[in-house]
């Protein structure tokens, strides 16, 4: 179970993002702070592993609590979300080592990819010693280009959230829009799209069938 602190100083944002959270196996929010003294707080009281840190905290920057939360913390992952657009502040971010950087607003799809892929690095590197090149491709992203090229995606499809609507389509031999948006935590016109689009490449067949209301519905299925 991956333990998160939320750090962000608007109430009703902090809020939409535990609901995002909520969506999300293996993941347990432990406490929000409002500011940067709470959030040190919430560290000191509780084994954190992923801390969703603002920048413009009320009473000092996200970005200048890095350093110590390093030293104090070092096994407490970061993921900065924030309206900050400066790059200085993603520099810094950066040196001090963070998961990733989300702008302000942050979709709900965009928000539970981003953990999801955080969740992944972390079962990559869990209970092993030692690393090989693969699973170090892996952990930064790096495979093959003809597969990995988001260029050759329409725009409004992810590779990442690609990847996870083929999975659920296999996983679950058929599925309806619906089911999709509720496996993944999307709306039904981004799981469609996904969905359409995985027709469109010959990936998957969509066929109609009546439920039990009489009413069609139109399913989607891996081409064998």
């Amino acid at each position: 179970m991956i333990k998160v602190v939320i750090a962000e100083d608007d109430f009703r944002i902090a809020q939409v993002q535990e609901q995002f959270l909520e969506k999300i196996q293996g993941v347990q929010l432990v406490g929000k702070a409002l500011n940067a003294k709470e959030t040190m707080n919430l560290l000191h009281e509780h084994e954190v592993d992923l801390l969703l840190l603002d920048i413009y905290l009320p009473d000092e920057l996200g970005t200048d609590l890095l350093a110590r939360i390093r030293e104090d913390y070092p096994n407490t992952d970061i993921i900065m979300v924030t309206a900050a657009m400066e790059k200085v502040m993603l520099e810094k971010a950066m040196r001090y080592g963070v998961s990733n950087y989300l702008l302000k607003p942050v979709s709900m799809e965009k928000f539970v990819e981003t953990i999801e892929e955080y969740k992944k690095k972390k079962e990559i590197l869990q209970d092993r010693d030692e690393v090989n090149q693969k699973m170090i491709d892996q952990f930064f992203g790096s495979s093959n280009p003809s597969t990995n090229n988001q260029k050759d995606l329409p725009t409004g499809v992810d590779r990442h959230t690609l990847k996870k609507v083929r999975e659920v389509v296999e996983e679950l031999r058929g599925v309806t829009i619906e089911e999709m948006g509720e496996s993944l935590g999307v709306s039904r016109t981004t799981a469609r799209r996904y969905l359409e689009y995985l027709v469109s490449i010959d990936v998957c067949t969509a066929k109609h069938e009546y439920g039990i209301v009489g009413r069609p519905q139109r399913k989607y299925y891996l081409i064998e």
